[in-house]
């Protein structure tokens, strides 16, 4: 029993130094509305509640952001997720820069995104048949499939 409340002290003690290494600031820029994406409400709705925690300058920030290990993935996945794509900061892209960036959104919704990881403590972020056909016709502007160059 002596070597359990060891192991179990240890793993207390590592667990105490851990939330002392840094990771990413847990930040939120501002946001100017003039540069969001224009989208129709419906894409916007599916956008705000699957994608924008990762994909904006409008984190809500869970409690678990502060705690080792879950805020290095979680910092680390917002700062990937803005320099991938940022809708706060759409209109700052320039046109051929969105047309790749739509391409992308339409081989995500069906592919990739949300993550997985991110689906386990936001199951309600989950795309349904229905918005990953609503954000689809948007990213293709109604026209269907778009060919995807491969470079």
């Amino acid at each position: 029993m002596k070597g359990f409340y060891l192991y179990l002290g240890v793993l207390a003690a590592v667990f105490l130094i851990f939330q002392f290494i840094p990771s990413y600031k847990k930040v939120n820029p501002p946001v100017d509305k003039s540069k969001e994406i224009k989208v129709p409400a419906k894409v916007m709705e599916i956008f705000k509640r699957s994608c924008y925690d990762c994909h904006s300058n409008e984190t809500h920030w869970p409690w678990y952001a502060d705690v080792a290990p879950m805020k290095w993935v979680v910092r680390r996945d917002v700062v990937q997720g803005r320099k991938a794509l940022n809708f706060s900061i759409w209109q700052d892209y320039d046109e051929e820069k969105r047309e790749k960036l739509k391409k992308s959104i339409y081989r995500s919704v069906n592919l990739a995104m949300p993550l997985p990881q991110y689906l386990w403590l936001h199951p309600d972020a989950k795309l349904s048949q229905e918005d990953k056909k609503i954000v689809r016709d948007w990213a293709s502007d109604g026209k269907g499939y778009i060919k995807i160059d491969i470079r």
